[in-house]
């Protein structure tokens, strides 16, 4: 893949050791492509982790925070791996892709702690876990015209009897071949569109690619690279792992208490931490939308209305869909309510900004229900 990265001019930068593409032309036109058309990305640094077994659900419910042994065939979840803190080791992506073996997706700089946790977890089950990254690519199109880019792509067919494209639903898979050999296709993604997420062998990734790219080119499909999947999954209000989750914010922290199934039996990794709770004090993840054209960005100290430092950016940008100056930040719980009014120090000048409600970009339709 790297060889068509140099071929189309991408910028690239150092992520988790690997070489990714930042940027292909402009890090605006790629982001805008994807809201109004669709874009390509290379994902495949994102780790791939198998985990297969008659007690394979049992398993993912007794070390992760979801209940997944619940889903059904082709259906993905997102869940949390949590430290015996109630921290978050990390967010991921767990398909369930056959009666008794599951796909977990980690992000790739937790590849390896994901991957020797689940491991380290696996003696009393009778299951198998195996990191196959290294032999799976991934590819992402997303954007309104994204269904209508995959469907075309010539060589990319299918499987009997598997959902058509058309009908699968959000956070839902589909099985394909390319090449001979087997695609898993996810309708999920990381931009607040419509899109799929293609999971191919790495021999394979390079041609597909290509047949993508000739398929999406009368639709205004453009290759995307990070620069613009940052401002993406920001407008869409997605949390960032290493900006807005870590091991030291408990998932409600974080606006994600409902991610955590409290409700399922038996323990798993930080549970009685989060039925504990945070500290009283601990801060809360908020949306700040601000007007004018200077965006606050990570680090960034947020202020009140006396100028009292009450919580820190740990991501910003001015939105390119909306025009505005958006951030994520963590706040004291007494800042966090919507509609509250606090400013954003911005390398010495006070911004205005109000508490909003999360997502800040939503897509008018929803494609799939």
């Amino acid at each position: 893949m790297n060889d068509i990265h140099v071929a189309l001019g991408a910028a690239f930068t150092d992520f988790a050791g690997w070489a990714m593409p930042v940027k292909y032309s402009s890090d605006l036109a790629e982001h805008h492509a994807v809201r109004t058309a669709a874009g390509i990305f290379d994902i495949s640094h994102m780790g791939e982790i198998s985990v297969r077994g008659p007690e394979a659900g049992a398993f993912l419910d007794a070390t992760l925070a979801g209940r997944l042994s619940v889903l059904q065939l082709m259906q993905a979840k997102y869940t949390l791996l949590l430290n015996d803190r109630g921290g978050i080791v990390d967010d991921l992506i767990v398909y369930r892709n056959g009666d008794d073996e599951y796909l977990v997706v980690a992000n790739a700089s937790n590849r390896a702690v994901v991957a020797q946790t689940l491991i380290d977890a696996a003696p009393g089950f009778d299951v198998a876990v195996d990191d196959v990254s290294d032999g799976i690519a991934l590819i992402a199109v997303q954007g309104p015209n994204a269904q209508a880019i995959v469907e075309r792509t010539p060589g990319l067919e299918i499987v009997d009897g598997q959902a058509t494209l058309a009908d699968v639903r959000y956070y839902r898979a589909t099985a394909a071949t390319f090449a001979e050999r087997d695609v898993f296709i996810g309708r999920t993604g990381y931009t607040g569109e419509d899109g799929f997420e293609l999971y191919v062998d790495v021999r394979d990734a390079a041609a597909l690619w290509s047949a993508i790219t000739v398929a999406g080119a009368p639709l205004g499909l453009v290759p995307a690279g990070l620069a613009c999947r940052d401002t993406l999954r920001l407008e869409a209000g997605m949390p960032l792992y290493g900006h807005e989750l870590g091991e030291d914010a408990l998932p409600v922290q974080a606006g994600l208490g409902r991610v955590v199934a409290l409700a399922k039996d038996g323990d798993f990794r930080g549970r009685a931490a989060v039925e504990a709770g945070p500290v009283d004090g601990a801060r809360l993840l908020v949306g700040l939308a601000a007007e004018g054209r200077r965006a606050g960005r990570a680090g960034y100290a947020v202020l009140d209305e006396s100028g009292v430092a009450v919580g820190e950016i740990t991501s910003g940008a001015l939105s390119p869909t909306l025009g505005h100056p958006i951030a994520l930040a963590y706040v004291d719980p007494a800042s966090a309510a919507i509609g509250t009014t606090l400013a954003i120090d911005v390398r010495g000048s006070r911004i205005p900004a109000t508490v909003t409600p999360l997502p800040f970009y939503s897509r008018k339709k929803e494609a799939t229900a």
